[in-house]
């Protein structure tokens, strides 16, 4: 038995006993963002030609912590991109590409305890600093592209006030509970657990929010002002489903579309061609006035 299915089995154990007590054993696990991901041989030459920066924020100890910046370009229009859980700026290598060769400024960053940035553990709260911050420094934006759990920040921060003129989320959360239920889920937690598990993170890191699993979620607080959105999701997609982004176009109908791809799963819809057309003819057009509310399909 790995380590990992030994963890797993002491805290399906601990939960027979009392879901708190799962609960307790979960959430170190749940806070930890676990091995860094590797830049990737096809874009080590992207990654390596961004301008570095740093951007100070509090972090979810509250001890501070400096994060990782990057940026490509010196265009007019600048686009900013959150990367997803244990990932990191390059995975959006393939779209900085499109996006300099479209004369785009580009900027993103490594989360806390992601890429190149320090800490072992992180939440949404850290990206919503980070683009708080570069937004301070950088903005206003163009556009906000988010991947997973950036695509979520991306919406909660535009909702927040974030100046955007339109906001791209590929394969992301309508609401931050999917993620507790997600994991709870490749554990073998039952319901109360995870009740538990969501109960306990909120009273470690989400201390001055009465109800931050309502606070962050994207469905109770869609875009303001008819922002105009593009939702990219794979229906196969195991690790957020297909459904979050049905609620998002639903929140925010009337200025969104939904392309639905097929056998990209959760992060090779990233890299698609599909994503990258769509996610370009998004950001260069002109006229987003009427934006197609129904779903449409590409495949691998």
């Amino acid at each position: 038995m790995s380590a990992a299915s030994a963890i797993a089995t002491g805290v399906r154990a601990a939960s027979r006993v009392s879901p708190e007590a799962g609960a307790a054993l979960a959430l170190p696990l749940f806070m930890r963002v676990g091995r860094r991901t590797p830049v990737a041989a096809t874009d080590l030459a992207t990654h390596q030609a961004a301008r570095r920066g740093t951007v100070r924020i509090p972090g979810i100890r509250g001890t501070g912590v400096d994060v990782v910046t990057y940026e490509w370009g010196a265009g007019e229009r600048t686009v900013l991109l959150a990367h997803g859980w244990q990932s990191r700026a390059s995975v959006f290598g393939p779209l900085i590409r499109e996006l300099r060769s479209e004369g785009f400024r580009v900027l993103a960053f490594d989360a806390p305890a992601n890429g190149d940035s320090p800490g072992r553990g992180t939440y949404l709260v850290d990206h919503l600093d980070v683009i708080a911050e570069l937004t301070r420094l950088e903005g206003p934006w163009h556009a906000l592209v988010g991947h997973s759990f950036g695509s979520l920040a991306a919406l909660v921060a535009t909702h927040d006030g974030t100046p955007t003129t339109r906001v791209v989320g590929i394969a992301g959360a309508a609401d931050p509970r999917i993620f507790i239920d997600g994991f709870g889920e490749m554990l073998g937690l039952d319901r109360r657990t995870r009740d538990a598990l969501a109960a306990r993170f909120a009273d470690r890191v989400l201390t001055e929010e009465p109800d931050p699993f309502e606070r962050y979620s994207a469905v109770r607080h869609p875009l303001p002002g008819a922002t105009p959105l593009l939702l990219v999701h794979d229906r196969g997609d195991r690790r957020v489903p297909f459904t979050e982004s049905e609620r998002l176009l639903e929140a925010n109908r009337g200025h969104a579309r939904l392309l639905a791809t097929e056998g990209l799963g959760h992060n090779r819809v990233l890299r698609a061609d599909a994503t990258l057309d769509a996610v370009m003819e998004f950001l260069t057009s002109s006229d987003l006035s009427s934006v197609e509310p129904e779903a449409t399909r590409a495949t691998a």
